[in-house]
């Protein structure tokens, strides 16, 4: 039985659908993320498996139990917000102790409980309790506000954007410990972030949500290399996007027309005549002088438009002779021994493997 289960769940504001027609089931235990551009529905979904908000339509089932009337603070969920709420005027102790004090926990248990919920999110009791929110550094409070949900040992853990005012260097240790404490815990998260990259690192499944729907749903490696649409391709990481019609529909290979011919596994719905859509990620691209791409690879002429440094990878921009414009990403194997071979102004071809195209709904 899922722990969470949403059944077709819709929620509107004015005219406006926030979640339409959502469907899912989250496993015990599962770190499972939400993810999504702003105004997607991911934190309305949040908010309704919180019991924050009530869905115009559909069931909400905690532990297979119907909740769509029933509070927050009767559904056994633990929250932590992206701004952290915590109360200014309380110290740490007291911001992590105050759930457990509306819930009349006797004051010894109510210290064991503080002290070991602050062990866990690695902020020493001896050090941290006393002190007020405005003496912590952002990620402080963010511990803080985690150790909060956790001492109330919630069985579903809700977390909407909570690394989102944290430095990048920071950010990912956090990420790293967020799925750590997942996995000795044992408690299931479900996080919100716009962060495709937060999400791949974190989660066992994603949703990804797009126009209050649910766009794809699956593991991190299904969806970045096996997208279902042009949103979710371009969405989870980078793709060049081709298009045109099947031309011939073999055992092997598809052939498909258009600027930029190229070949794709066969698959049943392939049919000559159909316009199909492909993604190819940058870095399944490789770039070679003209007229020398390996056989059996699909190519496309064109011009180096820019070289990208980045650090590990190397961005190629090139321009087709079409016009469109297209990213090969290559490892950087040390620019000052081995500097690339391509710059501005050069010919060259773009190649790829036919099995490396994501045909695409």
């Amino acid at each position: 039985m899922p722990v969470v289960e949403l059944r077709d769940v819709s929620k509107r504001f004015a005219a406006a659908p926030a979640v339409d027609g959502v469907s899912l089931a989250i496993d015990d235990g599962e770190f499972f993320s939400l993810l999504g551009p702003s105004g997607c529905g991911k934190t309305t979904t949040l908010r309704l498996i919180a019991g924050f908000e009530s869905p115009d339509r559909g069931e909400v089932l905690i532990d297979g139990r119907r909740v769509n009337e029933q509070r927050p603070y009767d559904r056994g969920v633990g929250m932590v917000f992206q701004n952290y709420a915590l109360f200014p005027h309380l110290d740490v102790g007291r911001n992590v102790a105050f759930g457990l004090e509306r819930r009349r926990v006797p004051e010894v248990e109510r210290a064991t409980r503080v002290a070991k919920a602050l062990e866990i999110v690695r902020l020493d009791p001896a050090t941290f309790l006393r002190r007020m929110p405005g003496q912590l550094s952002g990620g402080q409070r963010q511990r803080v506000a985690l150790a909060r949900a956790l001492v109330l040992e919630p069985k579903i853990l809700l977390l909407d954007e909570p690394l989102g005012a944290l430095d990048l260097k920071l950010r990912k240790e956090m990420q790293l410990e967020l799925k750590a404490l997942n996995r000795s815990l044992g408690i299931t998260f479900v996080y919100v972030t716009h962060d495709q990259e937060e999400a791949l690192t974190m989660s066992d499944r994603i949703a990804v949500m797009d126009h209050a729907r649910i766009a794809q749903l699956g593991t991190p490696a299904a969806i970045y290399e096996d997208p279902r649409t042009a949103f979710v391709a371009s969405f989870i990481g980078e793709s060049n996007l081709f298009e045109g019609p099947v031309t011939e529909a073999g055992a092997d290979l598809v052939s498909v027309g258009g600027p930029t011919p190229f070949r794709v596994p066969p698959r049943s719905d392939l049919l000559p005549g159909r316009t199909v859509m492909v993604a190819v990620r940058p870095e399944w691209m490789d770039l070679f002088p003209p007229g020398r791409v390996p056989a059996g690879e699909n190519a496309a002429s064109g011009t180096v438009d820019e070289v990208i440094y980045l650090g590990e990878t190397l961005h190629v921009l090139v321009r087709l002779e079409h016009g469109q414009r297209v990213k090969v990403a290559l490892r950087n194997e040390g620019q000052i021994a081995n500097p690339i071979r391509w710059n501005r102004g050069d010919q060259v071809a773009v190649a790829w493997r036919p099995e490396d195209a994501q045909v695409l709904e």
